[in-house]
């Protein structure tokens, strides 16, 4: 059995903990430390660690991994490889030198398309129509590192970032135990990347979700799907947070309203845009649960033929 040490946080990384669990000896699994989670702030352990605990399998929760510490906890555990998925923490050189056979990583994107901290809704947001998951050496870049393999998975049109998320991380975890065997035992050659067609996906902020409606409705309804579960598609309606959790564009729709304008169609209630409307599905206003268009509407009426403010007009 290969020694590892597995470092992951979210629950992206379960699948691949689990499945490197059953063949290999994980000796030490890294996870980000408790954290404060959800409206109520409460201290939260991590999906890894949940998964770790119920695995038997010992667990290091450092506050970073700078510092000569972590590094010499690493150390002592003289892995043949580290496997990191989604750990939340750029590996520093000292981290990256300690296993004989490299730092693996498990990435949600086609690299190096959409590099970066949040590939899955940058795939969604882009309109792309296949995605899919790198397994790759690590270096001291951001996802920069050589290519051990590939494997593509199709985005559905009514794919969200947990959705697709999902189906990412268990092709994942098959892939990495298919190829990561065949790595320590020196049966792969990495393939360099080709920096020219990289993309980046950066960090989501609470900010990105702010809907602007005069950008196209194709790319709205992209933004609603990409940015579930967090931190949503929102907007503002009488000085409340109102969150679009479903919609679709509205085909053939032209009209003269302006973008934000509440409107009334045939197929239900939508939303001018920069380019055709939006389709109104599902809502959540702020302190409210999430219902449908037709039973907010029942206790909203006033949404129609009001004005929705736009990330536009808070630049």
């Amino acid at each position: 059995m290969h020694r590892l040490i597995f470092m992951g946080t979210p629950e992206f990384a379960v699948p691949s903990l689990r499945a490197l669990a059953t063949g290999h000896d994980v000796a030490l699994v890294v996870t980000q430390p408790d954290r404060p989670a959800g409206r109520a702030r409460v201290v939260t352990e991590s999906p890894v660690k949940v998964a770790a605990r119920t695995l038997g399998l010992p667990i290091f929760q450092p506050e970073s991994l700078r510092g000569e510490r972590p590094a010499a906890i690493l150390r002592q555990v003289q892995p043949e490889a580290i496997v990191v998925v989604a750990y939340g923490e750029i590996l520093r050189r000292d981290i990256l030198a300690i296993p004989r056979r490299g730092c693996v990583n498990v990435h949600a994107s086609l690299l190096p398309r959409h590099r970066g901290a949040a590939p899955i809704a940058a795939a969604i947001l882009a309109g792309d129509a296949v995605t899919g998951v790198t397994i790759m050496l690590m270096d001291e870049g951001m996802d920069t590192g050589p290519i051990l393999a590939q494997a593509e998975e199709r985005i559905q049109p009514d794919d969200t970032t947990a959705s697709l998320s999902a189906r990412l991380a268990e092709l994942g975890a098959r892939l990495l135990i298919e190829v990561l065997p065949r790595w320590l035992e020196g049966d792969l050659v990495p393939r360099p990347q080709d920096g020219s067609l990289a993309t980046y996906a950066p960090r989501i902020t609470k900010e990105d979700g702010l809907i602007d409606w005069t950008q196209p409705a194709a790319s709205i309804e992209r933004q609603v799907r990409a940015f579930d579960p967090w931190p949503g598609a929102y907007t503002f309606w009488q000085g409340r947070r109102l969150k679009i959790t479903r919609a679709k564009p509205l085909v053939g729709w032209c009209g003269p309203e302006v973008p934000g304008t509440v409107i009334e169609a045939p197929e239900g209630v939508a939303v001018a845009t920069g380019e055709g409307a939006l389709l109104l599905e599902q809502l959540q206003l702020e302190g409210r649960r999430c219902v449908d268009c037709a039973s907010f509407l029942r206790g909203q009426p006033g949404l129609i033929g009001s004005v929705l403010e736009s990330a536009a007009e808070r630049v």
